[in-house]
């Protein structure tokens, strides 16, 4: 029988991985699981010790050291589409596989959007602490999103979700992505530039990645209309943060809202947090039963192709993954 390591602690277990699919996996194998804290490498090489399969969480890093130690490991499964902590070079020269789960959040993520444009523009946060202060807010004029500018920085599969709501709300649509053509004629795909100046909402979901890097810097924010928010629902290199606080501290935006930053586990920083001008989640957006189902699930389907001798979908590295011979000879 298969031996499988699960490294989430109990709380992302409960939150990231959930009771179904923890018992679809038991099916397959005998599930090791993580009754402590996020694992470091070290413990994370003692942990796989006798373990065919590592499915592993998002903070759990995949780093060379362990690859190198992990002689019993064939397979690294990561519940979550970023796996940029993960050195999958370092698994291939190993023969390990690395896989990623499908993004199964993409409605919960648009919603997120929808929800933090609808708190910037009516100031609900700032009543709602008030009320709970045992004041009584002073009544504020709002905006409508019906009629406003909606600007969507990267039109992968949650911007064209998003794209849509936006179009069902009544907004002007403008989408900037340099690597996709936007075929939809109620879209105008615009340059970044033109989508900064022209928005009343920016939403960031563009890839992060080396080129992306603080792309919305101090030149970026000061093209942005001094009425516009922005909100970041993709990951929090992709914002210089010291340009975004001197931004809303020079009033030049009106406003952010963000579900990630630069804090650990891509949560919002706590100093821009505290800002009463921000509103910020803790990583969440994608924290909903259908969407951690869908990739804890992704992972059990991994798990059952590769102990079926068969190529598992998600898989990053395959053609390396010489390991895998262990599971066809089984």
């Amino acid at each position: 029988m298969a031996r499988i390591l699960l490294t989430h602690t109990p709380d992302m277990l409960r939150n990231y991985y959930g009771p179904r699919a923890l018992a679809s996996l038991r099916e397959l194998g005998e599930v090791q699981l993580n009754s402590g804290g996020v694992l470091d490498t070290d413990a994370l090489i003692e942990a796989a010790r006798g373990c065919d399969i590592v499915v592993s969480d998002r903070q759990t890093p995949g780093e060379a050291r362990f690859f190198a130690d992990a002689r019993d490991v064939a397979a690294f499964l990561r519940v979550a589409v970023d796996i940029r902590n993960i050195d999958v070079a370092a698994a291939s020269r190993q023969g390990i596989l690395v896989t990623r789960a499908s993004a199964g959040f993409i409605p919960a993520v648009a919603e997120m959007a929808v929800g933090f444009m609808v708190d910037l523009a009516r100031g609900i946060p700032e009543s709602v602490a008030e009320y709970r202060g045992g004041r009584e807010p002073a009544a504020r004029m709002g905006r409508q999103l019906k009629g406003a500018t909606l600007g969507i920085m990267g039109y992968g599969a949650i911007g064209e979700y998003l794209a849509k709501l936006g179009l069902a709300l009544g907004m002007t649509v403008l989408v900037s992505d340099p690597y996709k053509s936007v075929s939809d004629p109620a879209l105008r795909q615009v340059s970044l530039d033109a989508l900064l100046a022209d928005s009343d909402f920016v939403v960031c979901l563009v890839v992060a990645n080396a080129e992306t890097e603080s792309l919305m810097n101090a030149a970026a924010f000061a093209r942005m209309r001094p009425g516009a928010y922005f909100i970041n629902l993709s990951r929090g290199n992709l914002v210089d943060e010291a340009a975004l606080e001197r931004a809303l501290d020079e009033r030049k935006i009106a406003g952010a809202a963000m579900d990630v930053g630069r804090a650990p586990d891509q949560k919002p920083s706590p100093r821009l947090a505290r800002r009463p001008d921000v509103i910020a989640t803790p990583h969440i957006a994608g924290l909903t039963p259908q969407a951690i189902e869908h990739q804890a699930f992704d992972t059990v389907t991994q798990a059952r192709e590769l102990l079926a001798g068969r190529a598992p979908p998600g898989a990053v590295n395959l053609e390396a993954a010489s390991r895998l011979s262990r599971f066809r000879n089984t």
